[in-house]
């Protein structure tokens, strides 16, 4: 299966706008512009803008006398290894589109996720060749691999022909064909949603995307070309593809790879990087916050973080580590629309303001805008092209769906205030109704991680013998703490609102996360109410001075 070119398809001409560019073509002018100078960087390798253009031009001889064409879509399975960075760029060279697929998926997610590609052909790591063949017999095109490193031997019967991943090649000793790529409005990647509420969708993403999303990230967050740009999340993920190495092509700086996340291991990958600048989500900036303070946490290279959530504790942590945070809001699919203003005060649990290549509004479930102060579902739309997702890869209905009346609904909540300012409230899909209230997960999470003693927290709905939800969080102790729950709830209960305060407390050793730092809460609601699991309702109930108010409390609740 293939995304169509169109056959007008050519290299830039010299001076053309940005906006005309394709990635290939950014990356030939870095290599002239920049030739010796860092482009990637892991912890053993580094590489200058011409080798990896150099090396991403043979890739692509290759993979051209695989039989790989233009708009034909190619699964890409690999960590975050140079490698993973020169295919990219070596299909986006034959016009062909990467369909950058989540390492971590296994059984029939990532049988639907190669199958989508429509392909015969995959680009596989070796240590996630196993998890390819574990699925063989699900599989309905695919029949070839390329395989990077050291692979087991195919038995005869195997249904895979397994070739060898080129050896890395960055001097300018062999031929390379001339040959021109996609324009700039053509699909370069795709790329797949989380997934949380289904089947993981297919953004299909283009040339001008790439680069238009790396050209407002250097405009509103003030990077430079001296800048180390780090990213410690996958590749396959728009954080590390679009956001880290697209602004440091842009720019001719260095886009830094860690291989994961790691609190342990974060300032000493800092360092050893020399990044000035990194990207946050998720818990991770919690992580950071609790780890014990060290006598040089300011002593760093970084001077800017930018990502969401920005917690409350933001000015101990800017003061401790001796940067700057910036909140934005984006995804996948819409892009960033939003981001907080750089020569403006920071406001509270605020994500920022629209930027003049987007509008954005709140709607309610009939679609209409809500006043300022309520909340609503962020709807996106451009103001210019081709910065937005083209859909979801063979999903027509889930595509149409997501993109009624004109706005692209991306199933997040937010209010915003009369100045224009957003604050994301959290998912729609992660809301939880409980006695008729909707409640915000996200709200919930926000303040449990505030107690001393939580490293991370989740909060979600488990089913309840009223009907509805009852709100229940799983809690990760920091190291050498141990948690209370009752202690807990109590920290809680002057911070939420009654409805909103949990039921239901579960002590674990770690949340199940995916390589992008979510919290996998249908693992957490699938483990629900046990053994394990701390009741309040049941603590209240048995505590005979308070056995009265328990059940009026009850009564009013029902």
């Amino acid at each position: 299966m293939s995304l169509s070119v169109d056959a007008r398809a050519r290299e830039d001409r010299p001076g053309e706008a940005l906006n005309r560019s394709t990635i290939p073509a950014l990356l030939a002018r870095r290599a002239q512009s920049h030739p010796h100078s860092c482009f990637l960087r892991f912890q053993d390798t580094e590489l200058t803008f011409a080798e990896v253009h150099r090396w991403s031009d043979v890739l692509a001889d290759r993979f051209d006398a695989l039989g790989i064409r233009a708009g034909q879509l190619v699964p890409v399975l690999m960590p975050n290894i140079p490698e993973f960075v020169a295919t990219w760029f070596a299909l986006c060279k034959l016009g062909a589109v990467t369909t950058m697929v989540n390492t971590a998926m296994r059984g029939p997610a990532l049988a639907h996720a190669l199958d989508l590609s429509g392909s015969e052909i995959a680009i596989v790591d070796a240590s996630l060749l196993d998890a390819v063949r574990s699925i063989k017999d699900q599989l309905a095109t695919i029949n070839r691999l390329v395989v990077r490193g050291a692979a087991a031997a195919t038995p005869a019967d195997d249904r895979f022909e397994v070739l060898m991943f080129p050896a890395r090649e960055t001097d300018g000793t062999t031929a390379v064909s001339p040959r021109r790529t996609a324009d700039a409005h053509d699909p370069a990647m795709v790329m797949f949603t989380s997934g949380t509420t289904g089947r993981s969708k297919g953004c299909v993403l283009s040339h001008r995307y790439a680069i238009r999303q790396a050209e407002l990230m250097v405009e509103h967050l003030g990077l430079r070309d001296d800048d180390v740009l780090y990213c410690p999340f996958p590749l396959f993920h728009l954080d590390g593809a679009v956001l880290t190495v697209m602004p440091a092509m842009l720019l001719g700086a260095t886009a830094a790879i860690g291989e994961r996340f790691s609190a342990s291991g974060f300032w000493p990958e800092i360092e050893a990087l020399g990044a000035t600048v990194f990207d946050f989500m998720g818990a991770t900036l919690t992580m950071l916050h609790k780890a014990p303070p060290r006598a040089n946490d300011a002593h760093n290279t970084v001077r800017l973080a930018w990502g969401v959530p920005v917690p409350e504790f933001a000015e101990d942590f800017e003061e401790r580590f001796s940067l700057r945070l910036v909140e934005l809001y984006g995804s996948t699919d819409a892009g960033l629309p939003i981001y907080q203003p750089l020569d403006e005060p920071r406001r509270p649990g605020s994500c920022g303001r629209v930027i003049a290549s987007y509008e954005v509004q709140l709607f309610d479930d009939h679609d209409l805008a809500v006043a300022p102060g309520h909340v609503g579902e962020i709807v996106v739309r451009p103001n210019e092209p081709s910065i937005m997702s083209q859909g979801y890869f063979g999903m027509p209905e889930a595509t149409v769906t997501a993109n009624r009346n004109q706005w692209f609904h991306t199933g997040d909540l937010a209010r915003q205030d009369a100045d224009g300012w957003f604050y994301y409230v959290g998912r729609r899909a992660e809301s939880i109704r409980r006695r008729g209230e909707n409640i915000s997960a996200f709200e919930i999470e926000e303040v449990v991680k505030l107690h001393p003693d939580v490293l991370d927290a989740a909060a979600y709905g488990v089913p309840s013998e009223l009907t509805e939800d009852d709100v229940m969080v799983a809690v990760v102790a920091r190291p050498a703490a141990v948690i209370d729950p009752t202690s807990l709830i109590e920290f809680c209960r002057d911070r939420l609102a009654r409805h909103m305060l949990p039921r239901y407390v579960d002590v674990v050793d770690a949340l199940p996360r995916t390589p992008t730092e979510k919290v996998e809460k249908p693992t957490l609601i699938l483990r629900g109410v046990g053994p394990h699991t701390w009741d309040r309702e049941s603590r209240e109930a048995q505590r005979p001075s308070s056995a009265s108010a328990a059940a009026a409390n009850s009564c009013i609740e029902r």
